[in-house]
């Protein structure tokens, strides 16, 4: 049953969590609310901070909704409490993408999310736009990043040299594709914030990082051409290691499953003190997603993570649950909490 004593607090512990997952464009894509009728905490779409051109279908903003879904349960099973998870529960309303009903108290299932470096580990991570420094990621950690996937439904594919090289190649095509019209290259500029900008959304410029001197790994230029200033360009680690995360069916429950599974790799990779970034630009382009299949059958590419060791990347700011529009009944009626969001 539904624990009816969910306080200003524990909610404020489970949104803190909620926001600090990763975002396409750091867009944020979400609303929080807690339902009085039957205490579940309900997670909806912002179809307002989408990118028409870049997402159109919404597969993306269904991923980073996922990934806030994991750190509400990571952060729900740290507060000893069993986060039943029930995604897509109403078709007549598309915008509510999942429901969490918080029990008490965790259940066996809920031990793999109870290591509290994974907790510990939400507010670490962050996006690594800068060069890593080649050294590889030992054999077992990468193991362990393919099972976190795996408990989620999702699978993680390490392909060998050549598979990277192609994928790096279809990657930079569509880095190239996303900035041949004015359109697509408005649209993600729309979501660069100079320094002084007072929002919570977007990448800071500061955070964005160096392209590769070398050019052989295609970085997102999120300001397109003419190019803004960017730090001098060094040359990036030689051999790129990089995972494909697939699933077996490209539908939007798998988009909130392999979210979650994304977050889950993600923070893995962090408590490891393994760097990430996310290079998304060929899953923007649907010929160019489904080549990036390298040929496996059931595989829908959805994200490919570059990882390795280096240093810290620039943070992107998080929408405050206070400065945002409040839940309806909130426990305490003397806080309110709302609508917020993470960084990239």
């Amino acid at each position: 049953m539904p624990i009816p004593d969910l306080d200003a607090t524990t909610l404020e512990t489970l949104l803190a969590a909620a926001v600090a997952a990763p975002s396409i464009h750091n867009t944020q894509p979400w609303r929080f609310r807690l339902n009085p009728a039957n205490h579940l905490l309900e997670v909806r779409a912002v179809p307002e901070r989408s990118l028409p051109l870049a997402d159109p279908d919404g597969r993306a903003r269904h991923l980073s909704v996922g990934a806030a879904v994991f750190n509400i349960r990571l952060a729900a099973v740290h507060l000893g409490r069993h986060p039943a998870v029930r995604l897509l529960p109403d078709p007549g309303e598309p915008e509510l993408l999942a429901a969490v009903e918080l029990t008490r108290p965790p259940r066996p299932e809920d031990s793999r999310l109870s290591e509290p470096d994974l907790y510990a580990a939400i507010a670490r991570r962050h996006t690594s736009r800068m060069p890593f420094t080649g050294r590889p990621v030992p054999d077992p950690i990468v193991a362990e990043l393919a099972v976190a996937a795996h408990a989620e439904g999702a699978r993680l594919h390490t392909p060998d040299f050549v598979g990277i090289r192609r994928l790096l190649r279809l990657t930079a095509l569509a880095e190239a594709r996303n900035h041949a019209g004015p359109a697509r290259t408005a649209e993600t500029r729309s979501w660069i914030t100079p320094p002084g900008t007072d929002t919570p959304y977007g990448i800071p410029l500061t955070a964005l990082g160096p392209a590769d001197a070398a050019g052989r790994l295609p970085m997102r230029d999120f300001t397109g051409p003419p190019r803004a200033p960017h730090p001098p360009a060094p040359r990036f680690e030689r051999h790129v290691q990089a995972a494909l995360l697939c699933t077996s069916h490209d539908r939007p429950e798998d988009w909130l499953r392999v979210g979650q599974a994304l977050q889950h790799v993600l923070l893995t990779a962090t408590m490891h003190g393994v760097r990430t970034s996310l290079l998304h630009q060929a899953m923007e382009w649907p010929d160019l997603r489904a080549a990036c299949g390298l040929g496996r059958r059931r595989c829908h590419p959805q994200v490919l993570i570059r990882y390795g060791y280096g240093p810290d990347g620039g943070r992107t700011p998080r929408a405050s649950a206070q400065t945002l529009a409040p839940f309806a009944e909130l426990p305490d009626p003397t806080r309110s909490l709302g609508d917020s969001g993470p960084a990239a």
